[in-house]
C-alpha cells in the first residue's frame, strides 16, 4: 500500500510539472491541405514573377540565334549552345562555376530575405500554385473542395474529379515537353510528341517529367517543401537577427480573439480570424513563431493586411521584417559578417567565371604521333615523322584554319596547310614533318604544332617530341 501511494504521488507531481506544447504541424480539418485564394500586392507580385519565369521557361527553346535554337544541351554531340557560344564537355567548368556561384547568391539573399527563393521562384511553389488555381476553378472555394472531399462519389463529382486530373495532366504534359525542348529541338518535340512520332527515349523522357510534375504539383506539393527539400533544413545556419522574414508581432496582436468591427476590445489587434492558415501553402501557423516549413510567399500577410483593414486596425500584424526590427534595434546590413562573407565569395566566383570565359579558345588540339615508327628516312636523307592533329571547330559557323610548326627551322610542314572545319566538327588531319639531320640536336627534339583561325587570329598550340636516328 506504501508502494501505490508512492507511484500514485509521483505520476501526479510529473502531471503538473508537464508544459504544453503548441502543435506545430500543418493545421487542417482532413489529411489534405486546401488552400484559401488569396489576393494582394505580394500575391499579385509573385503571380507576376512566375507568370514572367513561367513564359522564359516555355518560349527560350524557341528563340533562334545564327540558324539554329538559341538554347540546347545537345547529349547526342556532347555540347552545350547558349547564343552562339558552344560549351564542350570539357568546358563544363564553365557550368560548374555558374552553378557554384547561383549557390551563393541564393545564401546572400537568404541571409537578408529569408526563404525568398521558395516563395517566389521556386518551380514546386509555382506549379503548386498553378494547380490550385485550377482546382479552384474547378472544384470552388477551399470549402466546397472541403465538402466534396467528403461526400459520397456522384455523377457531379466525378466530372469534377475528371475534369481537374484531365487539365492537371495537360499541364504536366506541356511541362514535360518544355523541359526536353532545352535537350532536343523544341520545334520538332512537340510535334513529334503530340503526333506520337517521337522516338522511345524522347517519349520516355517527356511522359517522366510529366509524371513527375503531375504528382509533385498536385498530389505532394507541400510534401515535397516539408520533407524532400533540402533547403529548409540548412536555411537556419543563414539566419541571422536581421534576417527578414515573414513574422508575426506577438507583442502587438496578442491576446488574440475575436471582437465585432468598430467597437473597442482590451485584446490585441490579432481577431484569431484564421486566414492566415487558410492561405498558407504549407498548411502552418505563422503566430506560433518562425517555422522551417514557412516559404516566404507571403499569403499571410495579403490576408492579415486584409483583415486589419476591415476593422480599421494598421497593417502589417504580419509582414517581412527582422527580429531586430521588431526589438527596434536594426542593424546596417552592410555591418554583417554574414553579408561580407557571401558578397566577397559571390564577387570572386564571379570573377573565376570573367576569367574563365576569357581564357576559353575557340579551337581544340590534340597531337598524336604516329605509333608504328619514331621516325623514317627518306631517300634524299632527311628525316620525317607522321603526327595525327585532333582539331575541333569548337564555333557554330565554318572556320578556315592554318597550321604552322616551330622549334627551329629545320622542320617543314608536308601537305595541305590550310583546312576548312565545319562547325562543332573535330578533324583527324595526318601530317608529315620533314627535317634535316645536322639541323637537329639530338635524338629526341621539341615541336610545336599551332593552328590559327584566319577569321579572328586566335590560335592554340600544343608541343610533341619530333625523333631522329643516333
Amino acid at each position: 500500500m506504501p508502494n501505490k501511494n508512492l507511484n500514485n504521488l509521483l505520476d501526479s507531481a510529473q502531471t503538473a510539472q508537464r508544459i504544453p506544447v503548441k502543435n506545430l504541424s500543418p493545421v487542417t480539418s482532413s489529411g489534405k491541405i486546401h488552400i484559401r485564394e488569396q489576393k494582394g500586392q505580394l500575391q499579385q507580385l509573385r503571380t507576376g514573377i512566375n507568370g514572367l519565369f513561367l513564359a522564359l521557361f516555355f518560349l527560350l527553346p524557341f528563340i533562334s540565334y545564327e540558324g539554329r535554337q538559341a538554347i540546347l544541351f545537345d547529349l547526342s554531340q556532347q555540347q552545350f549552345i547558349f547564343f552562339g557560344t558552344t560549351l564542350w564537355p570539357q568546358d563544363f567548368t564553365i557550368l560548374a562555376w555558374v552553378f557554384i556561384t547561383a549557390a551563393f547568391l541564393l545564401f546572400f539573399i537568404t541571409v537578408f530575405w529569408g526563404r525568398i527563393w521558395c516563395g517566389y521562384l521556386c518551380p514546386q511553389t509555382s506549379w503548386s500554385f498553378i494547380y490550385v488555381w485550377i482546382e479552384t476553378r474547378i472544384e470552388g472555394s477551399r470549402n466546397k473542395r472541403y465538402a466534396l472531399d467528403k461526400a459520397p462519389w456522384s455523377v457531379d463529382k466525378l466530372k469534377k474529379r475528371l475534369l481537374k486530373h484531365i487539365a492537371w495532366a495537360t499541364i504536366a504534359l506541356f511541362t514535360g515537353c518544355g523541359f526536353i525542348a532545352y535537350f532536343v529541338p523544341a520545334r520538332d518535340l512537340y510535334l513529334d510528341i503530340f503526333s506520337f512520332g517521337a522516338s522511345f527515349w524522347v517519349t520516355a523522357w517527356v511522359w517522366f517529367f510529366a509524371i513527375c510534375t503531375y504528382l509533385n504539383a498536385g498530389w505532394m506539393r507541400e510534401q515535397m517543401c516539408l520533407h524532400c527539400c533540402p533547403y529548409a533544413r540548412f536555411q537556419s545556419a543563414m539566419f541571422d537577427a536581421n534576417t527578414k522574414t515573414v513574422t508575426y508581432d506577438a507583442s502587438r496582436g496578442e491576446t488574440r480573439g475575436p471582437r465585432k468591427r468598430n467597437e473597442p476590445s482590451p485584446l490585441g489587434d490579432c481577431v484569431d480570424c484564421n486566414l492566415c492558415v487558410e492561405v498558407c501553402p504549407t498548411g502552418i501557423d505563422i503566430r506560433n513563431g518562425l517555422q522551417y516549413e514557412c516559404i516566404n510567399c507571403g499569403a499571410c500577410v495579403d490576408a492579415c493586411n486584409q483583415t486589419m483593414n476591415k476593422f480599421g486596425y494598421p497593417a502589417n500584424l504580419i509582414s517581412y521584417t527582422s527580429e531586430n526590427s521588431l526589438a527596434g534595434k536594426a542593424e546596417p546590413f552592410y555591418e554583417s559578417y554574414k553579408f561580407l562573407a557571401y558578397g566577397i565569395a559571390a564577387l570572386i566566383m564571379v570573377s573565376v567565371i570573367a576569367v574563365d570565359i576569357y581564357n576559353r579558345n575557340s579551337i581544340e588540339l590534340n597531337v598524336l604521333r604516329d605509333r608504328q615508327s619514331l621516325y623514317r628516312e627518306t631517300a634524299d636523307d632527311n628525316i620525317e615523322n607522321s603526327f595525327t592533329l585532333k582539331i575541333r571547330n569548337k564555333t557554330q559557323q565554318t572556320r578556315l584554319y592554318r597550321i604552322y610548326v616551330s622549334g627551329s627551322n629545320a622542320y617543314q610542314l608536308v601537305g595541305e596547310i590550310n583546312l576548312t572545319i565545319k562547325p562543332g566538327e573535330q578533324l583527324d588531319y595526318p601530317v608529315t614533318v620533314l627535317a634535316k639531320p645536322e639541323l637537329l640536336a639530338g635524338t629526341r627534339n621539341e615541336i610545336t604544332f599551332t593552328v590559327a583561325e584566319q577569321h579572328n587570329y586566335s590560335q592554340i598550340s600544343q608541343q610533341s617530341s619530333f625523333f631522329a636516328p643516333i
